[in-house]
């Protein structure tokens, strides 16, 4: 046998290697693997991992090879000549260094001297993106992109692959300077590039936060933070590439006695934010390959011709969709369109298919830009120009995703759909940014909701995938959900997301409920959008328009859908904002449609002896897991034994927020702590109430270390937390169930055993400002306030604050007769019920 392919003792050549590495990615007859793909075979985790092979250093470089350097060089060399902003050190001597070894790399083509030109270049970033230099932004990226460039050069296929060049950056990042080594701008840039191995990555950061290393941890929690809290959208990385970071920082977390500020809440937020992928872990491929679109949607280097080929066969496409020839839902067309590409070879690869999908959406998108700037037009018939080639589009992907692979193979058809949501929702996204205030959410809303109804519609194949489709509609609104990624959009987002037929698909059609889930995510992600803006009563007319699209979005869940509301009420009153009464009271009127409200007005109603009061209502959020762990072991402790005292006076400062955390949420107390504490305590009282076979009242709440609590915190907290902190009790008082009535008498209880009034008029206000607003009030709050001011028990009317000014007066008078002038026929006057009255 000739000698280059002869077997010899030792290692395997890496030519011989890069052979068998191209076998196993390009299979013939397969779809070709991507780098994670590779790395998820050729990686199991907990089995022993050999250490990485590096290239021998007698292998030449390839004749490709040198001349991509040869172009680099050429590029780097005016570039340093004409950065006349960045500092001599680090930087230009950074840039010169690399430039050297640049030029040993193309002049001796040996391996070693590209393993120290990669050394260089990731020493380069992470000394010269370092935070505090004092550098011009543009001059500083335009450093950062000299060193990538030369780094993606190597990755290049033709020279020594993404595979060997990812491990030669990971190997030189692990061994850089502790110094420099943990430096998150530079660390970001690389894995934004696909530079970095995340598998080995991982690995050597888990050990490192091992020891303990406060810098180590606090860069571990800002890169978690930034790819999968901050930017859930990007491609580059999932939970499961940080595993072992995570693991980690869930074990400080839980068991350090003094954990870094912010590890706690970060961690829960993480566990919160992958329940969707957790629940379905089938869907990580689909979901995979809606990432994957939105990243190739900014891959513009496209093959000559192909620009041309795509505009020809969408004007083909759109001309024959419209034609009377076309047959039933343009199936003869669509079988002639196909011939057609195939002849012009776009279904010969992904990528090819890719980059159809992209340039079509952009030249969508392009034409409904030229005809919404026409002057003088009239908008119905610039819409009908728009939907003319739109939805010959989307009839086109619907019949690409249905005839997709065979007619029982649903995955092709999922992971195509993916894919063109993902390339559709990536074009949006860099045209938003592009085009800031100028953007138009019209071309991106009628594809995305026409294509929705077309994949919902009475078909044999289609019905095999519906859930599916809304898993992947869901995915992607969460994506382009109005936060910081496109606020543009926020008008067309919250009208797709309640489309009578995506509410009926998500919220009615599905069996055993499992778009529920799903749906409270949007519409908290809605919550938290509009959330700063309520706060700050900061109602400008296009967020005016928002609240108000989402109050009727509540009132229609509110009609038909009020068990969705019943189980959900805690995460979304979680969200809301305090001051957005009307709201919240939306959420908390809901009760179940099998279930017949007992009339509030009903004279000496007897609440105990309803027998709906001793259930508990459906609970789906865990709010015992958003206590902190250390925290919770003391409440435990406590309600347990009532000891010890200094738990209750460090109680309001486990409340509060750190000065950081206080600043975003735009207050001092952590409302989703207090929310968790009164739930977790509440339903610990009620069994503990249960256990000794009585039921909740006035008597059997008392002298308990659940109502020490309660006590404590209305008495030891300021105006504001005492107020926020009624609020959640409040929040719990809504159709008959067991919840509602414990904390009924708990806010009758906390009223009458005040020792200010200063308490008394806060729980009063509590009520009062939930009963002033529009229709409709939850019916706990009605029964509540009815007892408050017709028991003579609470003295409500001699009260202070009941007579401190004529108009307080007349509305506490005007409110009393609303609520009882059903149950008291005698009071005077009888007035007409004004607009707060209950139904």
């Amino acid at each position: 046998m000739p000698d280059s392919i002869r077997l010899k003792v030792g290692q395997v050549p890496a030519a011989q290697a890069a052979v068998y590495d191209e076998f196993a990615r390009n299979i013939p007859g397969f779809k070709p693997l991507t780098d994670r793909e590779a790395a998820s075979i050729t990686h199991k985790p907990g089995a022993a991992e050999p250490a990485p092979v590096a290239a021998p250093t007698n292998l030449a470089a390839s004749e490709d090879c040198v001349a991509i350097l040869d172009e680099v060089h050429s590029k780097l060399q005016p570039f340093i000549e004409q950065c006349t902003g960045l500092p001599p050190a680090p930087h230009m001597a950074s840039l010169n260094q690399l430039l050297d070894s640049l030029h040993v790399a193309r002049t001796s083509k040996e391996v070693s001297a590209v393993i120290v030109l990669i050394g260089k270049a990731v020493e380069s970033l992470l000394e010269g993106l370092t935070p505090g230099l004092q550098t011009e932004p543009e001059m500083l990226a335009r450093f950062r992109d000299a060193n990538i460039l030369v780094l993606r050069a190597l990755a290049d296929q033709r020279a020594y692959g993404p595979n060997w060049t990812g491990r030669q950056v990971t190997m030189a990042l692990v061994e850089a300077r502790d110094d420099i080594k943990w430096n998150i701008d530079a660390v970001d840039s690389l894995i934004r590039s696909n530079l970095i191995n995340l598998y080995e990555y991982d690995k050597c950061l888990a050990a490192c936060m091992e020891s303990g290393t406060t810098s180590v941890i606090q860069f571990a929690m800002m890169l978690v933070k930034i790819y999968l809290i901050d930017d859930r959208s990007n491609a580059h990385i999932i939970e499961s590439d940080l595993f072992g970071t995570i693991e980690v920082l869930s074990k400080i977390a839980n068991h350090s006695r003094t954990p870094p500020d912010g590890l706690v809440q970060l961690v829960d937020m993480i566990k919160m934010s992958s329940e969707r992928i957790e629940h379905d872990l089938a869907m990580s491929g689909p979901t995979a390959q809606l990432h994957s679109g939105i990243q190739q949607a900014r891959e513009f280097e496209d093959p000559p011709g192909l620009l041309e080929k795509t505009e020809f066969l969408l004007r083909e496409w759109v001309n024959m969709y419209h034609s009377p020839s076309a047959g039933k839902d343009s199936t003869k067309a669509f079988t002639i369109f196909v011939q057609q590409m195939n002849l012009h070879g776009l279904l010969k690869t992904d990528d090819l298919i890719t980059r159809f999908f992209r340039m079509s959406t952009q030249m969508c998108v392009d034409l409904c830009y030229r005809a919404l700037a026409e002057q003088n037009n009239n908008p119905t018939l610039v819409r009908a120009k728009c939907f003319h080639t739109l939805d010959a589009f989307v009839r086109l992907i619907a019949l690409l995703v249905k005839h997709s692979g065979d007619q029982q193979n649903t995955i092709t058809k999922v992971n195509l759909l993916n894919k063109v949501l993902g390339i559709v929702a990536g074009v949006l996204l860099i045209d938003h940014d592009v085009r800031a205030t100028d953007f138009q959410q019209v071309p991106y809303h009628r594809i995305f909701i026409m294509l929705f109804l077309e994949l919902n519609a009475p078909d044999q194949i289609l019905e095999t995938i519906n859930f599916q489709v809304l898993t992947a509609y869901c995915n992607m609104l969460s994506i382009l959900k109005p936060a910081k990624v496109a606020p543009g959009f926020a008008y067309a987002w919250l009208e797709i997301v309640s489309h009578r037929v995506f509410i009926g698909r998500i919220l009615s059609l599905t069996p055993q409920q499992k778009g529920w889930p799903m749906y409270a995510q949007l519409l908290t992600a809605l919550f938290k959008f509009l959330s700063p803006f309520l706060r700050n009563a900061e109602l400008a007319k296009p967020v005016h328009r928002l609240y108000r699209g989402t109050l009727r979005v509540l009132l229609v869940l509110l009609h038909d859908f009020p068990e969705f509301l019943c189980d959900y009420h805690y995460g979304f009153c979680d969200v809301i904002p305090p001051n957005c009464i009307q709201m919240r009271n939306l959420i908390l009127s809901a009760f179940p449609r099998n279930m017949r409200l007992p009339d509030p007005f009903t004279p000496n109603l007897k609440v105990d002896m309803l027998p709906e009061i001793s259930i508990a209502p459906r609970m789906v959020t865990n709010f015992a897991a958003l206590i902190k762990p250390s925290f919770k072991k003391d409440l435990d402790s406590y309600l347990k034994n009532r000891a010890p005292v200094s738990f209750l006076s460090e109680l309001r400062t486990n409340l509060q927020n750190t000065s950081s955390n206080a600043a975003d949420a735009g207050m001092r107390y952590n409302i989703s702590m207090i929310n968790a504490l009164v739930m977790y305590v509440g339903t610990q009282a009620i069994q503990f109430i249960r256990a000794k076979g009585h039921s909740p009242s006035m008597s059997s709440i008392a002298h308990s270390s659940h109502m020490d609590i309660f006590q404590n915190l209305a008495v030891d907290m300021d105006t504001e937390g005492r107020y926020l902190f009624l609020n959640c009790i409040a929040n719990q008082l809504r159709y008959p169930n067991s919840h509602t009535h414990y904390y009924s008498c708990c806010l009758l209880y906390l009223f009458a055993e005040a020792n200010t009034e200063a308490i008394q008029e806060q729980i009063t206000r509590v009520l009062l400002e939930r009963l002033i607003v529009n229709r409709p009030h939850p019916w706990g709050l009605l029964i509540t306030f009815i007892e408050l001011i017709k028991n003579p028990t609470f003295k409500f009317w001699s009260h202070e604050f009941v007579h401190c000014a004529p108009e307080i007066q007349k509305l506490f008078e005007s409110v009393a007769r609303s609520c009882m002038v059903a149950s008291q026929p005698r009071q005077e006057g009888a007035a007409d019920q004004p607009a707060t009255t209950a139904e």
